[in-house]
């Protein structure tokens, strides 16, 4: 084993044993380097080992922490938090009123012997006719209108999000990346060998510039982005922007995969167009059912460039990536019906519920939201840390997403937390923002 893994094992016995305990500083580098008899290169590369465990975060300025809770895979988190606590911020799938009762109708035919036999059979990655023609339907918007044979399917977004890097992105290549990013991308890319490369960017969303300086530093094969409420900070890149942003990635040939997941809740002729629209021969939107609809049977979709079809679909069938032929044939009655549409209005009209709910009882907090959307950012006040206030949250039953979930540079870490306003009823979201304000009140 490397020296260094060797030193970072020891550093995780005492914090497993409790010899170094939560919030405790490690010494500096160069210290640590010449204690240990090391090159400052190694002890580097101890730090980094930690990091990426999840045992300590690196905060620029102050030194190297401690964590309050270890780390864990985010996809393991969400589901151990799921059973843990009571109050779970971190899931964050949607659920409009009534919403079984809109969806049992269409699957009703479904359970037909002669049309279930055909809807259990295997589906291609690109679908069939009529799901092409209903998810162009669902997908248009004013100024955007993908062509049917665009359209691939997976089955969820993530999925699709999966394939469209495995298409264009080699293992060792580099993505850029919004600073703070969708925390399973990051999983994706670990899986793929793909290095992610944050981008600089401010409240409009990623800065042009700052793509081209990346890219002169070293090849980026392909950008994900997210410009219609983020996820994490809700910020959608302003239309200025994305036409910015589209002559850069333009001028540099650089492919894009466009999340816009959580699009659904926003205007598109108030809130810019895809940014498919600004460069179409590169960009690869991403989009899926899960949160329109419901988690348990959902459809990802992806729009690819004309030429790119058959590289995304061979690599939708290599991940074993494809939708359910019954997923597709529900998805294609749910969007017939006008059950999606009747559904992407309630949730519209939930979502800003439980946003006056944040508004009400997190005033005066460094809140970053838009009024529309499922999620909340809070950048905590000092002398609270991110991995401190989700510690002291989950004693009171409420898990909230660290900030450092987020961050695609470990050593920025964020002292913030992203609190998911979907998955719990009303009452409960109420209490637990009234419960985490006084947390935050009484360290303070």
């Amino acid at each position: 084993m490397d020296d260094y893994r060797r030193l970072a094992d020891r550093i995780a016995d005492d914090i497993a044993a409790g010899r170094l305990g939560p919030g405790e500083r490690l010494p500096p580098q160069r210290l640590f380097a010449r204690r240990r008899g090391i090159a400052g290169s190694t002890a580097g590369r101890v730090y980094g080992e930690l990091v990426r465990r999840g045992l300590v975060v690196g905060e620029v300025g102050r030194g190297t922490f401690v964590r309050a809770t270890p780390v864990m895979s985010y996809g393991r988190q969400l589901v151990e938090a799921a059973t843990a606590v009571p109050v779970n911020l971190e899931l964050n799938y949607p659920s409009a009123p009534g919403q079984s009762e809109l969806l049992a109708p269409a699957l009703a035919p479904l359970l037909r012997p002669d049309v279930l036999t055909e809807a259990l059979r295997p589906a291609a990655a690109t679908g069939t006719a009529p799901a092409r023609e209903a998810a162009v339907g669902l997908l248009a918007t004013p100024g955007w209108r993908p062509a049917p044979a665009q359209l691939l399917f997976t089955g969820n977004a993530r999925q699709a999000i999966a394939a469209a890097l495995a298409s264009l992105v080699r293992p060792g290549g580099r993505v850029g990346v919004e600073p703070l990013t969708y925390p399973l991308v990051k999983e994706i890319a670990g899986r793929l060998g793909v290095t992610l490369v944050p981008l600089a960017a401010d409240e409009r969303g990623p800065l042009p510039q700052s793509i081209a300086a990346a890219h002169r530093t070293a090849r980026l094969s392909a950008l994900y982005l997210q410009p219609t409420l983020h996820n994490p900070t809700s910020v959608t890149v302003d239309e200025a922007r994305r036409c910015e942003l589209g002559g850069v990635v333009a001028d540099l040939g650089i492919p894009v995969v466009e999340d816009r997941i959580w699009s659904f809740l926003a205007d598109a002729e108030s809130d810019g167009e895809p940014f498919a629209r600004h460069a179409p021969e590169l960009t690869h939107v991403v989009d899926g059912l899960s949160k329109r609809v419901a988690p348990g049977l959902t459809v990802g979709f992806l729009v690819v460039p004309r030429d790119r079809v058959e590289a995304v679909a061979a690599a939708i069938r290599s991940g074993g990536w494809s939708a359910g032929r019954f997923a597709l044939e529900a998805a294609v009655r749910w969007c017939g019906d006008g059950t999606v549409a009747r559904l992407v209005e309630g949730k519209r009209e939930d979502a800003a519920r439980r946003q006056r709910l944040v508004a009400r009882h997190l005033d005066g907090f460094g809140i970053r939201s838009d009024p529309r959307a499922y999620y909340a950012w809070w950048e905590l006040p000092a002398p609270w840390r991110a991995d401190t206030f989700t510690a002291a949250a989950a004693e009171h039953g409420i898990a909230v997403t660290p900030g450092p979930a987020f961050a695609v540079d470990p050593a920025r870490t964020p002292d913030a937390v992203r609190l998911g306003l979907a998955s719990v009823p009303e009452p409960d979201l109420e209490r637990a923002m009234r419960t985490l304000a006084d947390v935050v009140r009484g360290g303070m």
